[in-house]
């Protein structure tokens, strides 16, 4: 349908409102919507000031020196209260928490831990810096690991099971449990993309006997980069704090101690720094209107487009409990999905594919098993060859290219929210 309007001068030709932006039409908008940075957008005075203190201290080692504030450790107390697990500790990445939290458990090599096939590639490659193997279990059309899916890649080799709640969307961790007990397997939570979500009112990272979060600029809380572990046992915690310092446990016995016995050992430097920590002690205790934020705007939005013929969503494990950084919507078929993320992005509202639409196994360096040791360590440590093949994980490859992902954030306004509803519209008018 062309569209006319009759001025003084003559006809003006406008374009047909219906006609999606990659055919030529208008596009529902042509600004952005704010970008998926949750916790950055909403930096304030409360992190500047923090930050100030400590440079204005002159201190920003967390252990020593001329005025030390203590905000790392004011941040891993502020955390550990909020999620309800009395030790964290904080470090420089969350890849670095997935390292720091398996060598704690004593994964090492000659063993194998189970991880999800939609997952990003730091949860495969920190069990690969660990050194031990990743073998992958299936998922559900939640998106994350198919409790069902963990026993059947169980063999003599698997020590622990990690579940990554996939963009706000928490693990069905009761099931979880309920097989790692069955197997004797450790569970280590890899909550890196969910934050603040929460599985039947309990804090996901609460659940597993150690577990990890990420501080990413991408991620609920951010610090640019940084990570934390988090635990009930304090066993775990004391190798944690030693893997993540040169091997110390300075509470216990100070700097280099030759006094420390049978518990010490050598480990690395992931120490998180008081610069880190004040932006991370401030973000803390904005989790509850960033995550009630995106909650709210997420489901707004998920209500005025559930009518429509076609569109499908991921499984929600727990809706209460959910971060609602991003909704992921599911379409029919991949050719049709391919072309719903192509239209959304002409009419202004970026909509991606996660991962690809393939399982993370299928990276190179993952599935060829490229490693920085010329030998192939730690793949050549087991009387069996470890191999991956494209189709051990089915479900994963029907659900992850048929998939919309369009991020969230607290910053969206009411317009914001009304233009995804209207590009929605518009755009599946088109394919449907």
């Amino acid at each position: 349908m062309e569209v006319y309007k009759v001025y003084r001068k003559g006809i003006v030709h406008m374009s047909d409102p219906n006609k999606l932006a990659i055919d030529g039409g208008e596009p529902v908008r042509k600004t952005p919507v704010p970008m998926p940075y949750p916790g950055a957008s909403v930096y304030g005075e409360e992190e500047k000031r923090s930050v100030t203190e400590v440079i204005d201290s002159k201190s920003p080692y967390r252990y020593y020196g001329p005025h030390v504030l203590g905000k790392a450790r004011a941040f891993e107390k502020a955390f550990s209260e909020k999620i309800g697990n009395p030790y964290t500790l904080g470090v420089t990445s969350g890849t670095a928490s997935l390292i720091v939290a398996m060598k704690a458990a004593g994964i090492g090599p000659g063993d194998k831990v189970i991880v999800p096939a939609c997952t990003f590639i730091a949860s495969a490659g920190a069990v690969v810096c660990a050194g031990a193997v990743p073998v992958f279990a299936d998922i559900d059309e939640s998106m994350n690991i198919d409790p069902d899916s963990i026993g059947k890649v169980v063999d003599k080799y698997t020590k622990a099971i990690m579940p990554v709640p996939i963009l706000g969307n928490p693990c069905q961790m009761d099931r979880i449990m309920e097989v790692a007990k069955k197997y004797h397997l450790m569970v280590i939570e890899d909550v890196a993309q969910s934050c603040g979500s929460k599985y039947r009112d309990q804090y996901s990272g609460t659940f597993g006997e150690i577990n990890c979060f990420s501080l990413q600029i991408n991620k609920i809380l951010t610090t640019g980069d940084g990570g934390a572990v988090t635990t009930k046992d304090a066993k775990l915690y004391e190798r944690a704090v030693r893997y993540h310092d040169q091997g110390m446990f300075r509470e216990k016995e100070g700097f280099l101690s030759k006094n420390a016995a049978d518990d010490v050992f050598i480990g690395q430097n992931y120490r998180m720094s008081e610069i880190t920590g004040a932006v991370a002690l401030e973000q803390v205790k904005k989790m509850d209107y960033i995550v009630s934020s995106m909650h709210r705007i997420k489901y707004q939005i998920k209500e005025q487009i559930r009518d429509i013929d076609g569109i499908g969503f991921r499984r929600i494990n727990d809706e209460k409990g959910d971060a609602g950084n991003a909704l992921i919507l599911l379409l029919p078929d991949t050719e049709i999905a391919a072309k719903f993320r192509e239209a959304m992005n002409g009419e202004g509202i970026s909509t991606g594919l996660l991962y690809n639409g393939e399982p993370i196994y299928m990276m190179p360096q993952i599935f060829d098993k490229k490693t920085a040791d010329k030998k192939g360590f730690p793949f050549n440590q087991f009387d069996e060859e470890i191999e991956y093949t494209r189709d051990m994980c089915p479900n994963a490859w029907n659900i992850m290219p048929r998939s919309a992902s369009i991020s969230l954030s607290p910053a969206f306004t009411d317009r914001d929210v009304e233009d995804v509803v209207t590009a929605v519209r518009k755009v599946m008018r088109h394919l449907v």
